[in-house]
């Protein structure tokens, strides 16, 4: 299948919770549906650990590492679903930023799609700020398609 420029895209941010992996099955197979394109976005958030450069540096290399081999296992994932590698996207800032900065910078991110926790923890961040009413998605907003974490993949298939 071949992907067109234009083509609006649904994007998911990867953490290492199984809601995550959810939210990105369910992404996966409405991107499939509708022949729109999957982006993956993995952020680095910068280290409040100052005291000692090379510490600090050492600490920066291995969480890109982590999120590296996150954004591969995560494309297996979706490749599993449909026959196409998403796009995958490393970017080291605060996590609501990146995400508001990749939805200005990539006009064809058209549904965010976030798995909320069903954990005694609360939601998630991301899903806790939409709930409070805070934007998470800039000045640019689209919709935000917010998976229960406990939803099987069988449920999902019958949605999408």
């Amino acid at each position: 299948m071949q992907m067109s420029d234009n083509r609006r895209k649904f994007l998911v941010v990867a953490d290492q919770s199984e809601e995550c992996r959810t939210a990105l099955y369910f992404a996966a197979k409405r991107a499939e549906a509708t022949d729109c394109g999957l982006v993956i976005l993995a952020v680095i958030e910068p280290s409040t650990f100052d005291h000692w450069i090379g510490v600090s540096e050492t600490m920066r290399r291995e969480a890109e590492a982590e999120a590296a081999e996150l954004l591969d296992s995560l494309a297996e994932d979706a490749e599993a679903v449909r026959a196409e590698r998403p796009e995958l996207i490393l970017r080291e800032d605060e996590k609501r930023d990146a995400l508001a900065k990749l939805i200005e910078d990539d006009a064809a991110i058209s549904i965010l799609v976030l798995g909320a926790s069903e954990s005694g923890e609360g939601p998630g961040p991301l899903v806790a700020a939409l709930a409070r009413g805070r934007a998470i998605t800039g000045s640019r907003p689209i919709p935000v398609t917010v998976v229960p974490g406990g939803l099987s993949r069988e449920a999902i298939d019958d949605l999408t």
